[in-house]
């Protein structure tokens, strides 16, 4: 068979075969996050069945995935919105950033990856999801909850973080020198501050640059100055991925709805195949040596953000309830961690194990994270009646 007849049709397998497993996740109430790494896991290097000639297109289509995910989290926020949450919750995003950044970087530094190793495995740790949380949230009515505010507000400050993390991971990644290292992250700082500003003062100009009646003409605009900004980013080492976040927030208003609707489903296929192809590129055989290890660091950075959430809403006076479905809403890393370790592996300056850890951590997380807001509520409302107490939000 010919190479591309061959590509064509593993690719049309998979992406079917995505939608099948996207409507098993809708049906038992997860992300399907887990299930899209776990196919990966199976028809990629050491799998059931080698795709071969998915592996030529799966890193391309996984970088789009990467792009679009995070222009559609920009989209989310406006830049006064993005200063706002920063100015309420800098001190629980700080705790969050010491208490989830630690658990992973302290165990890759026992496991010998070194200093590069204990980089990506902290961000892998420390950014919760927010997809699954967003979807946590809102499946089970949470919206109109006090606490609510607090875990986007903790978010945001994760998302910020990420801004100036990526470009700094990006330089040790890609081995510059301690000087031009420095150089890359005034860099990353600076246009991060110039797009900030732009955003603040011009984004309807902006807005306007992109927008079009026409969904052809206004799709076909939004991507590809997505891919541009992308690309121009990471031909300063500042990522890929800070560049589409930062052009998601400059577009405000209708635009950045119209938006958001029009590129929810190229968003969802690139995704997809980004998680897969991560999946692709891990030998199942290299995760049952890391599984305990991921175990455990699944227990204790699921306590970290528990503790981070409870936290944060005990000092917005909320009772109980709130503080704990505050702390489940935070427990699920997924794209960001996996994101984080793909810029890892891509680069070659980590260990496969790492990769393999990455793999089974989020597995676990992405599943255990809705679980336990799920449940949280119930678990706490048996606890106050045996203990007499009259449940109050």
């Amino acid at each position: 068979m010919n190479p591309l007849a061959l590509s064509l049709i593993e690719l049309g397998a998979v992406v079917f075969s995505l939608g099948l497993l996207a409507r098993l996740a809708g049906r038992i109430g997860m992300s399907p996050i887990p299930l899209y790494l776990l196919g990966g896991l199976a028809f990629g290097t050491g799998g059931i069945v080698e795709l071969e000639g998915m592996q030529q297109s799966a890193h391309l289509f996984g970088e789009i995935g990467v792009i679009l995910l995070l222009l559609m989290l920009g989209l989310e926020y406006t830049a006064s919105g993005l200063f706002t949450g920063l100015r309420r919750s800098w001190q629980a995003g700080l705790l969050d950033l010491v208490l989830n950044f630690l658990p992973g970087a302290a165990l890759a530094l026992f496991l010998n990856w070194g200093f590069v190793g204990a980089m990506v495995m902290g961000g892998a740790t420390y950014i919760s999801s927010s997809g699954i949380a967003a979807k946590v949230i809102t499946d089970l009515g949470w919206l109109g909850n006090r606490e609510t505010r607090v875990v986007i507000s903790i978010l945001v400050f994760e998302d910020l973080t990420m801004v100036l993390y990526l470009p700094v991971l990006t330089s040790i990644l890609a081995g510059v020198s301690f000087i031009s290292g420095l150089t890359t992250v005034g860099i990353a700082l600076a246009v991060v501050s110039v797009v900030l500003l732009v955003a603040l003062r011009h984004g309807h100009r902006v807005s306007k640059a992109v927008h079009s009646e026409n969904s052809e003409v206004f799709l076909l605009n939004v991507l590809g100055a997505a891919l541009l900004v992308a690309g121009a980013a990471s031909a300063m080492l500042v990522s890929a991925a800070v560049g589409a976040f930062l052009l998601g927030i400059a577009i405000s208003g209708a635009t950045s709805h119209h938006a958001t609707r029009i590129l929810a489903p190229l968003r969802d296929l690139f995704a997809a195949i980004f998680f897969v192809a991560f999946g692709l590129n891990t030998d199942p055989a290299s995760i049952p040596p890391v599984l305990g290890w991921a175990l455990a660091l699944a227990v204790v950075t699921t306590a970290s953000k528990m503790a981070t959430g409870i936290w944060a809403a005990k000092r917005e006076g909320i009772a109980r309830p709130g503080r704990l479905r505050a702390g489940a809403a935070l427990v699920a890393r997924g794209e960001f961690s996996i994101v984080i370790a793909g810029l890892a592996v891509a680069s070659g300056a980590v260990t496969q194990e790492l990769a393999a850890m990455t793999t089974a951590y989020v597995l676990i997380m992405a599943v255990v994270g809705p679980l336990a807001a799920r449940y949280v509520e119930p678990l706490v409302e048996i606890v106050l009646s045996a203990e007499g107490v009259v449940t109050k939000v």
